[in-house]
């Protein structure tokens, strides 16, 4: 009795293992119909849905659900929500606004971003370009960077708020199927952990382990997957509003590509938070397992570049992570419904690797397949994979899927075509140099001097033939 008071919950949820296990009660108005409904549910270990994860896309999906008065089990295997979770970071607030309206009273919000640079970089320069708005300055501001482990627990409290029930360090071990195949539940690392609900939403991750168990997905394939590094060098907030020119609360994103990843395919970023700068660069884990090179030495040589080492001088380097992103794009999405599950986010591969995008498709997803549940319970309709597949239906209607679509092909274009990563940089880049250097000698003479270049390194068919292989990949 003892535990499930000190669990928050009420006397008459019985001895059940799920409550044992350290569930939390919901807070907000509703919170005793709500708490009587998750004790009866755990007491029976039958929930009406469970959520495994608490990134984006799991958080999402439950919040949406408890919302909604489903009785709602989300599972976490890190020791808190965000412990796991790796991310840039930038929030894009239409995909949360939709979800939480109001998520700017308290959310832990770092900046609001009224500047995005792109740099083209070869090993001494970069050539690139800027915009900045005086429009990203009024509000409601659209984009902001985010810490993910405050941002993730903050969004956990939301969902426990909403009537939930998280539990965090407990490992999914696998689906629960009926003799039919269909998924009734989960088997947690716990005594007695079986847990049955009439639907599983499966947010665990890019690995999704539950999915390749079951077999609702096949092994990640190394040129499907990116492994990204993040640091983040603390500096004082007024140092790092006059490194980058802007104001309190205003904030400046630097999206890179070019000799930084080696010849690999890959990008880099490098964002500013209140009083901390966070910089990463990933690369597909296909280039870093053929060139054998560590992501901690790519990123070592990012920070060393002198386009980027000042921005970080004086910086108290307190994180380091790694991650691995799903940008195998649109042909990497596998099956997401089916009898009794639906997956959203990573696990689904859901990431638009060309606008660096993922929170926002995650967090999209998790909460269109919230509604398509809720939508179904209100039909009393059943868990099945016929009527699962409105799922489905509504991400095609989506911008997720249609941006997915957009660029479908653009990963085997730049896996076969590494000179977008560092013979066009450096060409750019020397181009630049030679154009601006006052030295005697004549405009024309020079242009004529980058135009051999480019036509030495690339030929003027190569240069054609590129331009088009671009402009059929994205239009």
């Amino acid at each position: 009795m003892s535990e499930m008071v000190q669990a928050g919950m009420p006397a008459q949820a019985g001895n059940s293992q799920m409550v044992q296990a350290g569930m939390t009660a919901p807070d907000g108005d509703s919170q005793t119909n709500q708490t009587a409904k998750l004790a009866a549910a755990a007491s029976a270990q039958k929930f009406d849905v469970i959520v495994v994860g608490a990134g984006p896309a799991g958080n999402a999906a439950a919040y949406t659900l408890a919302k909604a008065g489903l009785a709602v089990l989300q599972l976490e295997r890190g020791e808190a929500p965000g412990s796991k979770n790796v991310q840039g970071a930038i929030l894009y607030s239409d995909a949360l606004e939709r979800i939480i309206p109001d998520f700017r009273d308290s959310a832990p919000l770092e900046r609001h971003i009224i500047e995005q640079r792109m740099w083209v970089l070869d090993d001494e320069s970069y050539i690139g370009t800027t915009f900045r708005s005086n429009d990203f300055n009024k509000p409601p501001h659209n984009r902001y960077t985010i810490i993910r482990a405050k941002f993730d627990k903050w969004f956990s409290k939301k969902v426990r708020e909403a009537g939930a029930l998280v539990i965090c360090e407990v490992t999914v071990k696998e689906l629960l199927r009926s003799k039919q195949g269909k998924v009734i539940g989960v088997e947690v690392d716990r005594k007695h952990g079986k847990i049955y609900a009439d639907v599983v939403i499966l947010a665990d991750g890019v690995n999704s382990t539950l999915a390749r168990k079951a077999g609702f997905r096949g092994e990640l394939k190394p040129k499907d997957v990116a492994l990204a590094v993040k640091e983040i060098h603390f500096l004082p907030r007024d140092v790092v509003e006059s490194r980058f020119n802007i104001g309190k609360d205003e904030g400046v994103v630097i999206e890179m590509l070019g000799k930084i990843t080696q010849g690999m395919m890959g990008t880099g970023f490098l964002y500013a938070n209140k009083d901390s700068i966070s910089i990463g660069v990933g690369c597909m884990l296909s280039d870093f397992m053929a060139q054998k090179t560590t992501p901690f030495e790519l990123l070592e040589r990012t920070k060393a570049h002198p386009a980027i080492k000042p921005l970080l001088q004086g910086g108290e380097m307190k994180e380091y992570s790694a991650h691995l992103i799903p940008e195998g794009g649109y042909h990497a999405i596998p099956q997401v419904y089916g009898d009794g599950w639906l997956i959203v986010g990573d696990s689904g591969m859901f990431v638009n690797a060309v606008h660096r995008e993922g929170s926002n498709l995650a967090m999209t997803t998790g909460r269109i397949a919230a509604e398509t549940v809720i939508e179904l319970y209100a039909a009393k309709k059943a868990m099945s994979a016929h009527n699962l597949a409105a799922y489905k239906q509504r991400l095609d209607g989506s911008f997720v899927m249609d941006d997915m679509k957009k660029y479908k092909n653009l990963p085997d274009i730049f896996h076969t075509n590494k000179q977008f990563f560092t013979t066009y940089p450096e060409l750019l880049n020397r181009s630049a140099y030679t154009l601006l250097m006052v030295d005697g000698e004549g405009k024309r003479a020079k242009e004529n001097a980058i135009f051999n270049s480019f036509r030495e390194r690339r030929t003027l068919f190569g240069i054609l033939g590129d331009a088009f292989k671009l402009w059929r990949a994205i239009r």
